[in-house]
């Protein structure tokens, strides 16, 4: 019987790798192999440049402020997390410590991650006059207690014997029942602000954006799944449900809301800052808990994007209502998208995209926060570069899917770059004009949580092996695990096949719907062509005549349903820009 890891995940990727791999790639030559080993000591090095500078000069505090080596407490914007022990002047959270947790464990450090987690034991509370965030606190706080906790207590025993008595886990589910009081709303959508220790207060604003209340479903449902306590999944899934059923009947989202009155306040969405991560968690949540629900939605969502934000290899926004576009910019954060897109296996609209990107990085140094497309010109007030993770983690996803060593050449090139433009003797400093390289003097702990990470995985993959995990959006790894799964997956099986095709049809069929990578559905055993697109359905005939609509099929790249000409041949003859 197939598990659950056999359909996602790093190593999981092996039933895509079958059809993919061709014989210049099946073996890492010598030279690239020595490279690797090289860029991940470079990757460590950097680590613990911004490691060690945070624990001298911010330890315990939030963050690092690299340039002038100090600190800032930057959960004060989003809610701060004291530490009732410490001086009453104190107000940081150890935040970059949570958030280095897992990274020490992926560069095998488990001395010093035993010396955090035993810290963090002793020492964290959550039960102070602190407004914070919640999408903020969950991502980086809940989802990085979380995913230490798994690794303390996987097989591997990188804890001394005794040592630990889950308390982590213990300050997850404090930290998980505060929030709930978020939930308690006629539409339970949370509200995007709480006290930590009062719950909500008065007059807390009721705006929030999609990401804030539909990215939730991963660390809760974690949460509930280690505490037996339903509270905190029940509670994220009904918020994720009342979002979905605002949906347009383009099935597209806004971008804010009010939690309230569950009414839209921004019409105008893509796949960028304030709901990227509600696609990424709906493909994810599918992962690791197996609902089909969860694909449902994704796969509705993921068709309304490709059809009505694509533009070629780049993604502009429009209004949920009509599908128009709206604004025709790239944002830093829509580079996530095609590390997302080889989840489900459509490699070359990734390759595409992720490519796009890279050539930004190499035009400026660095990604820009927001460049105008149809202006060609970077925006005048974001041109900073805060150390963002997502170009290195769609590098690292496409080179586990495809081992083309054009993505290492990316991954050294991103290393160079920000080695040579944002180090700094006290860390790493982000980058507050792109067109001169002035630096800000801040060290984002997602830096150590995420972009030192993907790197080092990219050039050092050991911490995959044999096991499969899937990232939080903060980059913090949890296991795919059986127990954790509704029901086992049947499509994914080979032996599966009839669902898919027969010898004598054309397969009138997408991946998506089949839940198989595209390239499994091919008719190269009939010396047919492959279907290389998740959402691509063929034309009955091959030479594209029909006599009907339904003779026809969806189109690869921008996944709109093609129709039949009075002429009697398939295309796109209704489409309008």
């Amino acid at each position: 019987m197939p598990t659950p890891e056999s359909k996602f995940g790093f190593g999981a990727l092996a039933l895509l790798l079958l059809f993919i791999s061709t014989p210049a790639m099946s073996k890492i030559s010598y030279r690239e192999s020595a490279k690797k080993k090289y860029l991940s000591e470079k990757v460590r090095e950097m680590f613990y440049h911004a490691y060690d500078n945070y624990i001298a000069h911010a330890f315990p505090h939030d963050e690092l402020k690299p340039l002038t080596k100090t600190y800032t407490d930057s959960l004060s914007e989003l809610g701060n997390l004291k530490l009732e022990h410490l001086p009453q002047n104190y107000n940081g959270s150890a935040l970059t410590l949570i958030e280095s947790l897992s990274s020490l464990v992926v560069m095998g450090n488990n001395t010093e991650f035993e010396r955090a987690v035993l810290w963090l034991s002793e020492n964290l509370t959550f039960n102070v006059d602190a407004r914070i965030n919640l999408f903020e606190c969950n991502i980086r706080a809940l989802g990085g207690l979380l995913s230490a906790h798994i690794l303390a207590t996987d097989s591997t025993n990188r804890l001394v014997q005794g040592m630990y008595k889950n308390q982590l886990l213990s300050l997850a589910e404090d930290l998980g029942q505060r929030f709930l009081c978020a939930f308690d709303t006629p539409t339970g959508l949370p509200y995007a602000w709480i006290n930590l220790k009062y719950g909500v207060m008065e007059n807390e604003t009721t705006e929030t954006s999609t990401s804030g209340c539909g990215s939730l479903i991963l660390e809760m449902g974690a949460l509930s799944r280690l505490t037996g306590d339903p509270r905190f999944e029940a509670a994220s899934l009904r918020a994720l449900r009342k979002l979905w059923s605002m949906r347009s009947s383009l099935d597209l989202l806004g971008t804010t809301l009010d939690v309230v009155t569950g009414q839209w306040i921004e019409y105008s969405s893509g796949i960028g800052a304030g709901v990227d991560s509600f696609y990424e968690y709906l493909m994810k949540a599918h992962i690791l808990f197996g609902s089909d629900e969860f694909w449902d939605m994704f796969h509705s969502a993921y068709l309304a994007v490709q059809k009505y934000f694509r533009h070629g290899p780049w993604y502009h926004e429009a209004d949920m209502r009509t599908g128009k576009a709206t604004y025709w910019q790239l944002t830093s954060l829509q580079a996530f998208w095609p590390g997302l897109q080889i989840l489900v296996g459509d490699i070359e609209a990734a390759n595409s995209s992720h490519r796009e990107f890279f050539h930004v990085w190499e035009r400026f140094g660095v990604l820009p926060e927001r460049y105008l497309l149809d202006r060609e010109m970077l925006h005048p007030t974001e041109k900073y570069y805060p150390l963002r993770p997502e170009l290195a983690e769609s590098t690292l996803y496409l080179y586990q899917a495809t081992k083309d060593p054009w993505y290492i050449e990316v991954g050294e090139s991103i290393v160079t770059s920000l080695n040579t433009y944002t180090k700094v003797e006290g860390g790493f400093a982000s980058v507050k004009d792109v067109t001169t390289m002035q630096l800000e003097d801040h060290q984002h702990s997602f830096f150590l949580a995420e972009t030192c990470k993907y790197l080092y995985l990219l050039f050092n993959d050991s911490f995959l092996a044999n096991q499969n995990y899937i990232f939080t959006t903060e980059g913090h790894p949890f296991p795919v695990r059986s127990a954790w799964h509704e029901k086992l997956p049947e499509t994914y099986a080979l032996n599966n096949w009839t669902s898919a095709k027969n010898e004598n049809q054309v397969i009138r069929a997408s991946a998506m719907s089949l839940q198989v990578c595209p390239d499994t559905l091919t008719l190269r055993r009939n010396g047919g062509p492959s279907v290389g697109s998740a959402c691509h359905v063929l034309d009955a005939r091959a030479d594209h005549r029909c006599l009907v609509d339904e003779d026809c099929g969806t189109d690869l790249t921008t996944c709109r349903k093609r129709t039949c000409s009075l002429a009697g041949y398939c295309g796109l003859w209704l489409f309008v820009v």
